[in-house]
């Protein structure tokens, strides 16, 4: 289902967050539960990987996990405001020790100047660690086609997991 390097790096995010005795949670937009999904491939997830929440929809993202309306409406669901507050929510409504967020615009369509197809906005969050400190950033895949814009926001989102 999954290519070695995306399975060797899950494989590394269970081990490294196993032995720092880290739990972690999700917040998958544009990648549709494919973080999640290759984390669960490796035996003794369950260990680790604590929840995640597909909020592919800004309804979802208001209701599952806590998006203020007002940054969605401000800042568009691509946007460093929405990526941590999709991690910060999915802190809240968890148990995890650190979250990471992902949203973007895979493609074909749906791009914009500001925002083409490729760019994808990453966050982490950690608990108890001061939410002013913001941990994100936008990478500009370019416009790879959908199934690759989202493996290589699935391999970025496992680095972002490595403690």
């Amino acid at each position: 289902m999954f290519d070695d390097e995306i399975l060797d790096l899950a494989r590394q995010v269970i081990e490294a967050n196993l032995a720092a005795g880290r739990t972690i949670a999700l917040a998958e937009s544009c990648t549709g539960g494919l973080v999640a999904g290759a984390l669960t491939e490796i035996a003794g997830s369950s260990e680790v990987f604590e929840r995640g929440f597909v909020t592919y929809s800004n309804e979802a993202k208001l209701e599952s996990i806590g998006v203020n309306q007002d940054i969605l409406e401000t800042f568009g669901a691509v946007s460093v405001a929405v990526a941590w507050a999709m991690a910060q929510g999915a802190l809240k409504h968890s148990h995890a020790d650190v979250a990471v967020a992902i949203t973007g615009i895979a493609g074909p369509g749906g791009g914009s100047p500001k925002k083409p197809v490729g760019t994808v906005v990453f966050a982490c969050a950690t608990r108890d660690e001061d939410p002013s400190k913001v941990v994100a950033d936008i990478e500009h895949f370019g416009d790879l086609g959908r199934s690759e814009i989202r493996r290589q926001a699935v391999i970025r989102a496992l680095k972002l997991l490595l403690p």
